[in-house]
C-alpha cells in the first residue's frame, strides 16, 4: 500500500496538486479498464498524464519528446498560461516537470524547424526553446497579425507541408452563408462574400515574423472549418476533417435521420487552389456524392455547381466534429496502426430528436497513401457515450498516442500492453 509519514505530507504541501495526483496514481493498478476515465481496445492501457488543466485543447510533441498542449482557457494548476508543457524523464508516462507560458485562447500548437507555434483567434506566435529548456525565456515572436475573427468558428490551426511554408485554418463566420445566419429558410448569399476572408486554408511565409493577413495567399477555400489539419509523413500532402454545416431540419424541415446522417463530416486531402464547395455544396450521406445546399435551391439530391466540387477521400456520420488528427509512423500501437490516422471527434449536438453521437478517438487505416475506406472507434469515455470531448491527439518519440479533452480537462497516454 502506498503511504506517506506527516513529515513527509508537510513537505509535500507546497508541491503542486498535479504532482500529488502522479505520486497517488502510482498505487492504482495502471491499466484496470476505466480506470483513467478512457476506454480504450483489449491489449492497449490508458493511464492518465494529467488533470485540472483547463480548457486544453491540440497537443504537440517536440523533437526531443515533450508533450505540449495549447490550453485556451484558464487552468487550476497552470495559473491561466496557454501553452502547457510536461517532460517524462524516465518514460514511465507520468512527467516529472512541467511548465507554462503564453497567452491563453489558443487552439493549436506546432512544433516546426525545432520552434514552438501558438494558433490564436487573431495571430499566430512562435518561440525558440533554448538547448535542454522546457519552456521559453522570453517573449513570443508574433509571425502572423491581424486574422480575421467574429461570428463562429474563430479558432485557428496549423500545418508545415515543408519548406518555409505555414498554412492556417481560418474558419467560416457563418453556418451557410445565409443572409440571416441560421434563420429558417433563408436564402444563401450569392456570391458568398465570406469566402475572400474565411472558410479556407491561408499560406504564410512559416519563418517571417511581422506577416499580417493580407500577406497571405488563399491556398484552398470551400471548407466550413478546417481546425483538424496534418502533414502525412514521407509525402508532405495536407489532411483535413472538415466541420460539415448544420440545422438542415430546423431550418429546411428535412427529415430527423437525413439532418442527423448529413452533411457527412469530410476527410479530405488538400492541394493548392482546391475548392471543395461551402457555402454551395455539402457532401451528403444519404445520396453518396456533393449535392447543391437548400440554401441555393438544392433538395437534398440535386448536384448542378457542385459537380466542380472536390470530394472526401472518407465521409464521416453528420455533426461529429472533428478537432485534431495525427498521424501513426512505426509499430509500436501495433502493425495495423502504421500509417493511419488517428481522429479526435469532440460530438455532436445537432441530431436531434436522434441520439447524440460522435464523442470519441477514431482510427482510418490508410492504403497507398489513401484512406483506405474504413475507420473503427478507438477511445470513448468510461462515463458513458458522450463523455469523452476529444480535442487532441499526438504521437509521442516513444509511439505512445496522446489524446486530450476539454471538457473534462484531461490529456491521456495510450500505449500498447
Amino acid at each position: 500500500m502506498f503511504t506517506l509519514s506527516k513529515t513527509r505530507l508537510a513537505a509535500l504541501a507546497a508541491v503542486p496538486a498535479m504532482i500529488l495526483a502522479v505520486l497517488a496514481s502510482r498505487s492504482a493498478p495502471p491499466c484496470s479498464p476505466g480506470e483513467s476515465g478512457l476506454l480504450v481496445p483489449e491489449g492497449f492501457c490508458a493511464s492518465l498524464v494529467a488533470d485540472g488543466l483547463g480548457p486544453v485543447r491540440q497537443l504537440a510533441v517536440s523533437p526531443g519528446g515533450d508533450l505540449y498542449a495549447a490550453i485556451s482557457g484558464g487552468s487550476r494548476l497552470f495559473g491561466g498560461g496557454g501553452v502547457a508543457a510536461f517532460r517524462d524523464r524516465n518514460g514511465d508516462g507520468k512527467p516529472e516537470e512541467h511548465a507554462s507560458f503564453g497567452p491563453r485562447g489558443g487552439n493549436d500548437v506546432k512544433f516546426h524547424e525545432g520552434q514552438l507555434y501558438l494558433a490564436l483567434p487573431d495571430r499566430i506566435l512562435r518561440w525558440k526553446l533554448p538547448s535542454g529548456a522546457l519552456a521559453p525565456t522570453g517573449d513570443p515572436e508574433t509571425i502572423v497579425a491581424d486574422l480575421p475573427v467574429g461570428g463562429n468558428h474563430a479558432a485557428k490551426s496549423l500545418a508545415f507541408p515543408g519548406g518555409n511554408v505555414m498554412l492556417v485554418n481560418i474558419g467560416s463566420a457563418t453556418n451557410s452563408c445565409q443572409q440571416q445566419d441560421r434563420a429558417p429558410r433563408a436564402k444563401g448569399l450569392d456570391p458568398c462574400r465570406e469566402l475572400e476572408r474565411r472558410a479556407g486554408i491561408w499560406q504564410f511565409a512559416a519563418d517571417r515574423p511581422g506577416q499580417h493577413f493580407a500577406d497571405g495567399k488563399r491556398f484552398a477555400t470551400g471548407l466550413r472549418n478546417t481546425e483538424a489539419l496534418a502533414v502525412q509523413p514521407g509525402t508532405g500532402a495536407v489532411y483535413g476533417a472538415v466541420m460539415g454545416r448544420d440545422q438542415l431540419g430546423d431550418s429546411w424541415g428535412m427529415s430527423p435521420e437525413v439532418n442527423a446522417n448529413d452533411p457527412a463530416e469530410e476527410m479530405v486531402r488538400i492541394e493548392a487552389g482546391d475548392d471543395f464547395g461551402w457555402p454551395y455544396c455539402y457532401y451528403s450521406n444519404e445520396a453518396h456524392k456533393k449535392v447543391l445546399a437548400p440554401e441555393y435551391g438544392g433538395d437534398g439530391h440535386e448536384v448542378g455547381r457542385c459537380a466542380k466540387a472536390k470530394n472526401p477521400e472518407i465521409a464521416f456520420p453528420g455533426h461529429w466534429a472533428p478537432l485534431a488528427l495525427a498521424f501513426v509512423t512505426g509499430k509500436a500501437l501495433g502493425a495495423k496502426y502504421d500509417g493511419g490516422l488517428f481522429i479526435a471527434f469532440h460530438g455532436s449536438w445537432n441530431r436531434a430528436p436522434l441520439p447524440q453521437a460522435g464523442y470519441r478517438v477514431v482510427f482510418t487505416p490508410f492504403a497507398d497513401g489513401h484512406p483506405a475506406g474504413t475507420y473503427e472507434t478507438f477511445a470513448t469515455g468510461a462515463g458513458g457515450p458522450t463523455s469523452l470531448r476529444a480535442t487532441g491527439v499526438a504521437l509521442g518519440k516513444d509511439g505512445a498516442l496522446y489524446i486530450s479533452a476539454d471538457q473534462s480537462e484531461k490529456i491521456w497516454r495510450v500505449i500498447k500492453r
